[in-house]
C-alpha cells in the first residue's frame, strides 16, 4: 500500500504542476477536485499501510511537499471562484487573478514553507510566515476584495498544504 501512496502522492505533483502552468484564467474546477480526490485516496491508504521503511518514508515526505507545492495552487483557486461565483456588474472580485497579483508564486513558497515548518516540528513558524506575508501585502490590503482574497487564499493554501504533509507524515508512523 505504501508503493500506492507514494505513486498518488507522485500523481498530485504532476497534476499540480500541469494545471498550475496552465494559469489560474484556464484552471478547471474539476482538476482540482481530482486533486483533491487523489489526496484523499492517498490518506486513507497511508493511514492503513503498514509503518513504510525509512526510504520509503523519506520519499512520501519529499512528495507530499511536492504535492503542497504544486498541488495548492489550483485548488486555492477553485475556492476562490467558489467564494465569489456570481459574475455582477465590473467590479473586482475575489476570484479575479488581477487582484493581489503574484499570488501563484507567493503561494507555491508559502505552501513549502508551510510543508517545512510542520516537518520539522516549528509550528511556531507557521505564525511568522502568515504575519511575513501579511506585512508584504499590507498596502494592498486595504481594498476589500483583496482582504477577502487574501484571507480565503491563505486558508485554502495552508489546509492544502498541512493535508499533503498529513499523509506524508501517515506513511512514517
Amino acid at each position: 500500500m505504501t508503493v500506492a501512496v507514494l505513486v498518488l502522492l507522485g500523481v498530485v505533483v504532476l497534476a499540480g504542476a500541469g494545471l498550475m502552468l496552465r494559469g489560474e484564467q484556464l484552471r478547471n474546477p474539476l482538476g482540482a477536485l481530482g486533486l483533491v480526490g487523489l489526496l484523499g485516496v492517498a490518506a486513507v491508504l497511508a493511514w492503513a499501510a503498514d509503518r513504510a521503511g525509512d526510504g520509503p518514508a523519506a520519499a512520501g515526505l519529499l512528495l507530499a511537499v511536492g504535492a503542497a507545492a504544486l498541488g495548492g495552487g489550483p485548488v486555492a483557486t477553485a475556492v476562490l471562484r467558489a467564494a465569489d461565483p456570481g459574475s455582477g456588474p465590473h467590479r473586482p472580485r475575489a476570484g479575479d487573478p488581477e487582484v493581489l497579483r503574484g499570488g501563484a508564486w507567493i503561494g507555491v513558497l508559502e505552501r513549502t514553507a508551510i510543508a517545512g515548518t510542520v516537518l520539522a516540528g516549528w509550528t511556531d513558524g507557521l505564525a511568522v510566515l502568515i504575519a511575513v506575508k501579511g506585512l508584504g501585502r499590507f498596502n494592498e490590503l486595504k481594498a476589500p476584495v483583496a482582504a477577502e482574497r487574501f484571507i480565503i487564499g491563505t486558508l485554502a493554501s495552508g489546509l492544502w498544504a498541512l493535508a499533503c504533509v498529513g499523509v506524508g507524515v501517515l506513511l512514517r508512523t
